[in-house]
């Protein structure tokens, strides 16, 4: 009886919780994405969405862990990247994996975006490639691929040995920019998917998969099993319903034509579903309002923790000798670790969203205050200390009086070097969910878009420069 209530309460507890959709960072996931949330809400089920949560392994693992619920991804990524040391031949097998993690799979949307190869037509024409194969006979071609294609199991190291290649110059660069690099001419071959508008728009040749590399990357829906009710509609409705035609046209629709993903998936679904959802575009004002109380949410937060626990250690390094070597090496190399590798490493810490790049900028914040507090106390002249020791002042007083008081200029010039960084690399949350300027920017590079850049970039460097001012100020006043 005990066991059949408590699972009742489990039951509508679950049913009571938003159901919590997630995308990658690429406009084709942003759409289905979309899809999905708008679907579910139709069928009277409260969702969230988190957008542009980078790559595979962030969603895969968010999913796992139940931070999201559900997300599109593609059978090739699944069993090449997510499950590639299970050695999965069917779909039976691939099932079968997944249900081991609490997570299903839907049936084919009814495209497959696979990878490919891709160059400009012209230039191929001039040199007489057509396949992969053929550019082995052209080593001095400039290659530039997305970063995560440069480190999958069915990307850039498995294609190289597959076919032999040997280019001079292989780069990695975000996805979006790579067709503005081949339009421009600074690199000459990308990957590409399928089904990108830009193969078109560029006027690109897909290079034909002579060796049959890639294998099939069929559109599906992963989801966890704990909300299978509140989502079945969505997958059966979904299941089969997009061509690659159709999915081309709505990426277009957002990549050239500038139309936002919500409406875009909107009108897939009224036209084909006639479902319609209530999408509401925020204008720039709001975004920008938004976007300020996220950034200032992150940085003041990590921020005050860091001042509150950075000077202390800063103090600790300078009266307790066996702890200096320690604290501050600790603290270096901290810095030395690259912000966004940071980010990602406190995923399985705290999960997506806030929490876990509070914790990074935190962590990257302490350096310049604690070794700024070190120093100025260090640097105080010594007959001044010996002084107040040989008036009778006790540690503490002196500390409190003295040391700080004198240190204060330098633990100021500290703070503020920690809070301009602290904005600057605030800006990387929004790959994790945590919003801030960083999102503007992200949907800018995805989408090729200047001005969604610059909505992001210059109000970031602004609240930069007001808060270097604000410290100023307080420097002045309390000096």
């Amino acid at each position: 009886m005990c066991i059949a209530v408590t699972f009742g309460l489990n039951t509508i507890l679950q049913a009571q919780q938003p159901v919590k959709t997630g995308t990658k960072a690429f406009t084709e996931s942003v759409i289905l994405g979309e899809m999905i949330r708008q679907s579910i809400e139709a069928d009277g089920t409260d969702t969230e969405i988190y957008k542009q949560l980078g790559g595979t392994r962030i969603l895969w693992s968010a999913l796992v862990r139940g931070e999201i619920d559900i997300y599109p991804d593609y059978t090739g990524t699944i069993t090449e990247e997510i499950l590639a040391d299970e050695d999965i031949r069917t779909t039976g097998e691939l099932s079968a994996a997944l249900n081991e993690y609490g997570i299903r799979m839907s049936e084919p949307l009814g495209f497959n975006n696979t990878y490919a190869l891709g160059m400009k037509r012209s230039l191929a024409r001039e040199l007489g490639i057509q396949t992969i194969s053929d550019l082995r006979d052209h080593p001095q071609l400039r290659f530039g691929f997305s970063n995560e294609f440069m480190d999958r199991n069915d990307g850039w190291p498995g294609l190289r040995e597959a076919y032999n290649l040997s280019p001079a110059r292989v780069d990695g660069l975000e996805h979006a920019l790579a067709y503005r690099g081949l339009d421009e001419g600074s690199i000459d071959v990308i990957d590409l998917y399928s089904t990108d508008p830009e193969i078109e728009y560029y006027d690109l040749l897909v290079l034909s998969d002579d060796r049959s590399f890639f294998p099939d990357y069929e559109a599906v829906i992963l989801y966890r099993i704990e909300v299978h009710d509140l989502v079945v509609n969505t997958i059966e409705r979904l299941e089969g319903a997009i061509s690659s035609d159709e999915m081309s046209s709505l990426n277009a629709a957002v990549k050239l034509d500038g139309v936002p993903d919500a409406v875009a998936a909107s009108e897939f679904l009224e036209e084909t579903f006639q479902i319609e959802s209530d999408v509401a575009v925020s204008s720039f004002r709001d975004r920008l309002a938004k976007n300020t109380a996220d950034h200032l949410y992150l940085v003041l937060i990590s921020l005050s923790l860091a001042i509150a626990i950075a000077i202390p250690m800063g103090i600790l390094a300078v009266k307790i000798n066996i702890l200096e070597g320690a604290v501050l090496g600790t603290v270096g190399v901290m810095q030395t670790i690259p912000s966004l590798a940071l980010l990602v490493f406190m995923i399985p810490l705290f999960g997506i969203g806030a929490l876990p790049a509070m914790a990074a900028l935190f962590l990257y914040s302490l350096l310049p205050i604690v070794r700024n507090t070190h120093s100025g106390i260090k640097e105080i002249p010594l007959p001044i200390l010996e002084s107040a020791r040989a008036l009778g002042l006790p540690e503490r007083v002196i500390l409190r009086r003295i040391e700080i008081p004198l240190a204060l200029p330098s633990i100021l010039a500290g703070i503020k070097t920690s809070a301009v960084i602290n904005v600057g690399v605030a800006t990387l949350g929004a790959l994790i969910g945590a919003g801030g300027y960083g999102q503007p920017i992200l949907t800018g590079i995805r989408l090729d878009n200047i001005q969604l850049i610059l909505e992001g970039a210059v109000p970031a460097a602004v609240l930069a420069l007001l808060v270097q001012g604000v410290f100023d100020l307080i420097e002045k006043k309390i000096t």
